[in-house]
């Protein structure tokens, strides 16, 4: 489940993770999955550093961040696969021999607790995602032939779209249209810039 870092491998992080403290390790997890159910806007990995300090816990900065991505990460696609605590512990045990007994109590508590919230705020994230309009491009053209124009030697406009995937994959979309259609959409779309800078 859990896919491994490129600099620190996945033993090394369960390893840093079964170094912290419990209540530490809970407050971790918590925090994280208070965005994972859209309670917070985000991780604040340095309130989770202050945390870690005033519990006396010194952890580098890459070290911090590579426990945060590996819970998020976990519990991201634990709330995606719809895990019980159980699935998920069984999961972490089958991808890293290094889990202490006590840590996966932990982490199976607070997905007890919390889980359920996750695995319905990414089925909500899943219905609401769309795409981000990352690029556009057009070019104006004239037909010369086709099998299906009855009209040639019309110009007509080509959009080229740039899309990112709520899967964070760029997929690329093109359409043509005539010059008609085209000053349509152009009104259209700065009417929409409009109306969003009034939002």
């Amino acid at each position: 489940m859990p896919a491994p870092e490129e600099s620190y491998g996945a033993n090394t992080v369960v390893e840093n993770i079964c170094r912290l403290p419990p209540d530490l390790l809970t407050s971790t997890c918590q925090h994280i999955l208070l965005y994972l159910q859209g309670n917070t806007s985000g991780i604040d990995s340095a309130e989770i550093s202050q945390t870690f300090q005033r519990a006396d816990v010194r952890l580098d900065h890459k070290t911090l961040q590579s426990i945060i991505s590996f819970l998020s990460f976990t519990f991201r696609s634990g709330g995606k696969s719809n895990l019980s605590p159980d699935e998920l512990v069984t999961k972490l045990e089958g991808g890293s021999s290094k889990w202490s007994k006590c840590c996966l109590q932990v982490l199976h508590g607070v997905w007890g607790q919390h889980g359920a919230l996750v695995h319905a705020q990414q089925e909500v994230r899943t219905m609401l995602s769309v795409g981000k309009l990352v690029d556009m491009d057009w070019k104006l053209g004239m037909a010369v032939s086709s099998d299906t124009c009855r009209s040639l030697n019309l110009p007509y406009v080509t959009l080229l779209l740039k899309i990112l995937e709520p899967s964070g994959q760029i997929c690329q979309r093109s359409f043509e249209m005539t010059i008609p259609q085209f000053q349509n959409f152009h009104k259209e779309f700065k009417e929409i810039a409009a109306h969003m800078e009034t939002v």
